[in-house]
C-alpha cells in the first residue's frame, strides 16, 4: 500500500493485469452477486433525475423492479445501491443479441440521451474505493468470475490501473492518476 495524496492504494492495482473478456464471462459481474452496484450520493439523485432518458433502454422486468422500489435502494446497513430484479442481476442491465449482459444506462449514454455514462463503482471495476474519514481506500476487488479477464490482462500485459485509467481519472482527477503512473513505474518498471 502506498499514499497518494488522500487516498490509501493498494499495489495490487498495479502489479495485477486484467481486462474484460465478455465473450467468456457474458458481463456476469452485472448479474451475479447478492447486492446492487455501491453507488455515491449524488449518483442516487443522477438517477432519478436520467431515469424517463434511460428507461427505454431497459428490459420489462428492470422498468418494473425500478417503478416498485426505486431508481436506487438504500439497505439495512445504509448503504446505496442500484437496484436489483428478484435479489437478481441489476435492474438496469440489458443483454445483446449474443446474450452478453449490457448496461441501459450507459447505453442511453452511448446513444447521446444523457451525460452519466454509468455509476463509478461499475466504471471502475475491478477497483473498489472505501471512504473513511480522513482517505479512501483504492483496491483491488479478485471475483473468481473474473478468471478470465485476469488471464487476457496477462495475455495482453495491461495492468489493472491501465484498464480502468478513464474510471480513476473520473473519480479522482487527471493529476491523480499522472501521480499513479509515476509511483507504477517504481512498482512495476
Amino acid at each position: 500500500m502506498f499514499q497518494l495524496k488522500n487516498t490509501i492504494v493498494s499495489e495490487q492495482i498495479i502489479e495485477k493485469d486484467f481486462v474484460c473478456n465478455l465473450n467468456a464471462c457474458k458481463g456476469e459481474c452485472c448479474i451475479a452477486g447478492e447486492a446492487g452496484a455501491p453507488l455515491e450520493e449524488d449518483e442516487v439523485q443522477i438517477l432519478k433525475a436520467i431515469y424517463e432518458d434511460v428507461k427505454p433502454f431497459l428490459r420489462p422486468e428492470g422498468i418494473a423492479a425500478i417503478e416498485a422500489q426505486g431508481t436506487s435502494i438504500t439497505t439495512d446497513l445504509g448503504e446505496l445501491e442500484t437496484t436489483l430484479v428478484n435479489d437478481a442481476e441489476c435492474a438496469y442491465v440489458t443483454f445483446t443479441d449474443k446474450g452478453i449482459a449490457s448496461c441501459g444506462i450507459e447505453d442511453a449514454y452511448n446513444a447521446g440521451k444523457v451525460d452519466f455514462k454509468k455509476p463509478i463503482s461499475c466504471h471502475l471495476y475491478p477497483v473498489r474505493v472505501q471512504k473513511y474519514s480522513s482517505f479512501s481506500a483504492v483496491n483491488y476487488h479478485k471475483w473468481p468470475i473474473c478468471d478470465d479477464a485476469c488471464a487476457l490482462g496477462k495475455e495482453l500485459q495491461v495492468p489493472v490501473y491501465k484498464f480502468v485509467k478513464d474510471a480513476l481519472t473520473r473519480k479522482f482527477g487527471e493529476a491523480w492518476y499522472q501521480e499513479l503512473e509515476k509511483a507504477a513505474k517504481d512498482i512495476r518498471p
